[in-house]
């Protein structure tokens, strides 16, 4: 293809959502084999970004502004939805989040913590982002503590 007509990433590899226009996250064949169902992994065959806005409907997108929206995808997946465990390794939820802070003691995040840096875990795969969830679980952590 005409290089012409390719959207070049920014100095930082990161392209923005097309319709969003958020920064998207590079991810490899993996998140996009597992979540993305098989008619529609065609439009990202070659490289695929992330969009991990929210409120985007477009859950991947590639150079060519071709996206795959959050209705496209296998299953819920968080942060689109809230009740989609936030781990897709082991099923943490946002509920487990909560908990933790009723405790007093962020007890089960440190399990998953452990469970994060062993050899089950399959984030670059498994997580919709390609990325361990633990950045996103300390931020809700911190997020609802803040509230209390």
């Amino acid at each position: 293809m005409n290089k012409a007509f390719v959207r070049e990433p920014d100095a930082d590899a990161r392209l923005l959502c097309p319709r969003c226009a958020s920064p998207g996250t590079a991810v490899g064949n993996g998140p996009v084999e597992t979540h993305v169902r098989p008619e529609s992994q065609a439009a990202l065959r070659d490289a695929a970004w992330y969009c991990g806005n929210s409120a985007c409907e477009v859950a991947y997108f590639n150079m060519f502004e071709q996206t795959v929206c959050v209705s496209e995808l296998v299953t819920p997946v968080y942060p689109y939805n809230l009740d989609a465990p936030m781990c897709a390794c082991f099923g943490f939820t946002s509920d487990d989040v909560e908990a933790d802070i009723e405790d007093g003691q962020p007890v089960r995040i440190r399990v998953l913590l452990a469970k994060s840096q062993s050899p089950q875990a399959r984030c670059q795969t498994l997580a919709v982002d390609g990325n361990c969830c633990m950045r996103e679980v300390q931020r809700l952590y911190m997020k609802l503590r803040s509230e209390r």
